[in-house]
């Protein structure tokens, strides 16, 4: 009731269009959901997300869903969920992206969705690891088991500032996998939300791989820069 009332006082708006939503939707309109730029990265072999990533490990495939520019749609979620304390947006936007990967076959041979991981001190300043709500999404609408074990064994400044070399020094070695033998013969969906570099990407697929290198990894990340 309390519930009802605040939205009635207070009604839930699209986060780009500022229009109010309707019953059926959260977060976002359709007709703005239907607008976000996408990829359709899945259903090209040798896509640029992929190649972003030839050479440096081996894995199944890669795709990025939406393109990020600086000022777009999808910038302004990402910087919603991440810094404005909206994870469950990321974790809408996660049903999105997963249920049309989903229709497309793209998923169907994954044993895991395993997210990129916060150090548990930005986790607890920040409260919540957006690339984790996006896998929640995905995991849920996709009913693929939610993996946490891969980990972050110490912190390390944001990447932004960093050149294309220092970002994959920036992030070497920074991660562990926990009970690697239960991922064997598995395949596993690692996630993040942006790529630029693919760096951090790498950094945790080599981490699985050296773990348990009987292991299919597939990357997705919920967008990717031009």
């Amino acid at each position: 009731m309390l519930t009802a009332l605040f939205d009635f006082i207070f009604p839930p708006v699209c986060h780009i269009c500022g229009d109010k939503l309707l019953h059926s939707e959260r977060f976002l309109c359709h007709r703005c959901i239907s607008e976000l730029p996408r990829t359709r990265y899945h259903i090209m072999p040798d896509n640029p997300t992929e190649m972003r990533f030839a050479g440096k490990f081996r894995f199944e495939r890669a795709t990025s869903h939406f393109f990020y520019a600086p000022g777009n749609h999808v910038a302004a979620l990402i910087h919603d969920f991440k810094y404005r304390n909206y994870p469950s947006l990321a974790r809408h936007l996660g049903t999105v992206v997963g249920s049309e990967l989903l229709a497309s076959g793209w998923l169907s041979d994954i044993d895991f969705v395993c997210p990129i991981p916060l150090h548990w001190w930005k986790y607890t300043s920040r409260g919540y690891n957006q690339a984790e709500e996006f896998a929640r999404g995905i995991s849920r609408i996709a009913d693929i088991d939610l993996s946490l074990e891969l980990k972050s064994t110490r912190p390390h400044r944001t990447q932004t500032s960093f050149s294309h070399s220092d970002r994959f020094k920036n992030v070497r070695g920074i991660f562990r996998l926990s009970h690697p033998e239960r991922y064997a013969g598995k395949t596993i969906l690692l996630v993040d939300d942006v790529c630029t570099t693919g760096a951090t990407l790498t950094s945790a697929a080599e981490t699985i791989q050296a773990a348990q290198p009987d292991v299919k990894i597939v990357l997705l990340t919920m967008a990717v820069t031009f």
